[in-house]
């Protein structure tokens, strides 16, 4: 009987040795020649004897014949591989959670004096202010949208202003609180999202010129879910193209602490908006670093869950094993929530999960079994080690204990981005050999541009290989998370942020105040897989201890 095997990794159905076969030409009539065969081997180390590329030759013909088959029956965006990743390690069980509370929503809150200085509320402000009906999601919406209009020249953050669909929504949700309806602490809180992200009746880019003007005629299941929970969508943000950077096809993101700097990351818009105050949070993706990278550069909070906790289904894909979709915001109790909303099953998905889920923001953080990679804070070269420094201290202030821990070691680190590069490429297939990625802005040697096209000379057995070593990776991972429930990490500077987006681990980036500079810095929590709980109450504890999260960069409040 057929068992499905875990993190077997997504049939290419090709090796390098065909892909020279299809690119290679030696004649008008597109023929190959057994010279061709024998010269890709070089670029996989290979050799074989004459007689054996004899015996192979008319093999390989057979194959191109079936890539060309192949080739003549399309694929809609949303087709999954049949062969899944699955994150847990051998006899892993997923802790036990109790659910999510009744979140709090405070019954003093005012409307500023200033009325710019909304822009900064939190999410339970902004929902104390709409339930007392000290302000309306219409009038909330449009402040939001007058925000995005005006800053957005300036931070390039924002592709389209939904303003039509926004005020709609928000009209709708004012009527049903006037009757009584209260959908929970997101009614009527406008939000962005980045435009990697279908919604029906606007253009979904991705960010690249090939997508300019792309209509999907769907709407993607985490913004329906925000939608049903009475969050109102302002704004397509920016990602960078095709998620990668910062670069798309109108300019370049800045962060709003110093427009001289990209904000980084292809969840770029998410995180330049958020910062200065144009929506009170946004979503974002992350395949290898975008959620936590602009949480970092633009100084907020960016939640990056457990690889199929939250549903991906209208979103575009560039690595079906790799991606996952989390909230961007002010604090972590605001990804909390955001988080609660988004995260589950859905049936639309076949990579989500069903395994317990929740959050205790009043349970004892100090009960929590802490590690931190000592070795890693040592050898951080960067200007925010010093903060680094200052967050180990206020920790242990708290009365945690901080054990010392390494990251595994003896793993081939520098051949896993060839997982991440070959399902980009097979989901982009048709647009490389419609030479529609010649239109991309970028084209240097490490924009997607060239990244896509590479793709298409990595053997299929390298991928497979590769996925091989990410079990091995998974499994070590286990051997060192079954300890602790949060491991403190720098950002950046060490091997932390491919480790856990191989191995699917949740993150959460917080920030920690500024450099030298006067720019943001953060630090991470990892935590163990399908147990965000941890790190956010962790990370909450900081929070409600410190002041930077509640900091926001000047000349945003005019």
């Amino acid at each position: 009987m057929y068992q499905p095997t875990k993190r077997i990794p997504f049939f290419l159905f090709f090796s390098l040795l065909t892909i020279s076969i299809i690119t290679s030409c030696s004649s008008s009539k597109n023929e190959f020649s057994k010279k061709d065969v024998k010269r890709s081997q070089k670029l996989i180390g290979l050799d074989f004897d004459k007689k054996y590329i004899d015996t192979l030759y008319p093999y390989l013909k057979r194959n191109k014949e079936g890539f060309d088959s192949l080739r003549k029956y399309t694929l809609d965006n949303d087709v999954i591989p049949a062969v899944r990743f699955d994150p847990l390690p051998l006899n892993f069980k997923p802790k036990a959670q109790n659910g999510f509370p009744d979140w709090t929503i405070p019954n003093d809150v005012q409307l500023p004096n200033k009325k710019a200085d909304l822009a900064f509320y939190t999410i339970p402000q902004l929902a104390s202010l709409i339930k007392s009906k000290k302000i309306s999601s219409v009038d909330l919406t449009k402040f939001f949208i007058d925000r995005l209009k005006k800053y957005n020249d300036i931070l390039q953050c924002t592709i389209t202003v939904t303003e039509e669909m926004a005020l709609k929504q928000a009209k709708v949700l004012d009527e049903e609180l006037a009757a009584g309806n209260y959908r929970g602490i997101l009614h009527g809180i406008p939000y962005g999202v980045k435009d990697l992200m279908a919604v029906e009746g606007y253009k979904t880019t991705w960010g690249a010129e090939p997508y300019r003007d792309q209509q999907i005629e769907m709407t993607a299941t985490v913004v329906e879910k925000l939608q049903d929970a009475g969050g109102v969508l302002v704004a397509k943000l920016v990602s960078g193209s095709l998620a990668r950077g910062d670069v798309w096809f109108d300019g370049k993101t800045k962060n709003p602490w110093d427009t001289k700097q990209g904000a980084t990351g292809s969840s770029a818009g998410s995180g330049s908006a958020t910062s200065a105050g144009l929506v009170p949070f946004a979503l974002g993706t992350e395949t290898l670093g975008s959620i936590t990278s602009p949480s970092n550069r633009n100084g907020i909070t960016g939640l990056r869950p457990t690889y199929g906790r939250v549903s991906r289904h209208g979103v575009m894909s560039l690595s079906w094993s790799m991606d996952k979709v989390g909230p961007m915001a002010r604090s972590a109790e605001d990804c909390a929530i955001v988080y609660s909303v988004i995260a589950g099953k859905d049936p639309k998905d076949g990579m989500t999960t069903d395994y317990p889920d929740g959050f205790e923001p009043t349970k004892d953080y100090k009960s929590l079994r802490i590690g931190y990679l000592k070795k890693d804070i040592d050898k951080d070269s960067s200007l925010s080690k010093d903060n680094l420094e200052k967050v180990l201290k206020t920790f242990r202030e708290m009365g945690l204990t901080l054990n010392e821990v390494e990251l595994p070691k003896d793993v081939p680190y520098n051949s896993f981005d060839v997982i991440l590069r070959a399902e980009a490429g097979a989901f982009f297939d048709d647009m490389v050999r419609a030479k529609d990625v010649d239109k991309m802005v970028e084209q240097h040697q490490r924009s997607r541009a060239n990244s896509l096209r590479q793709a298409r000379f990595i053997p299929a057995v390298e991928y497979i290989q590769a996925n091989r070593q990410r079990q091995v990776l998974i499994e070590k991972m286990e051997s060192i998370m079954k300890d602790y429930d949060v491991l403190i990490s720098p950002t950046f500077g060490n091997r932390q942020l491919i480790i856990t987006n191989l191995t699917g681990h949740p993150v959460i980036a917080i920030p920690t105040g500024l450099d030298k500079e006067k720019h943001p810095t953060s630090v991470t929590l990892v935590g163990n897989l399908y147990d965000e709980a941890s790190i956010l109450l962790l990370a909450k504890a900081f929070q409600d201890r410190t002041d930077f999260d509640e900091m926001h960069p000047e000349g945003y409040t005019d």
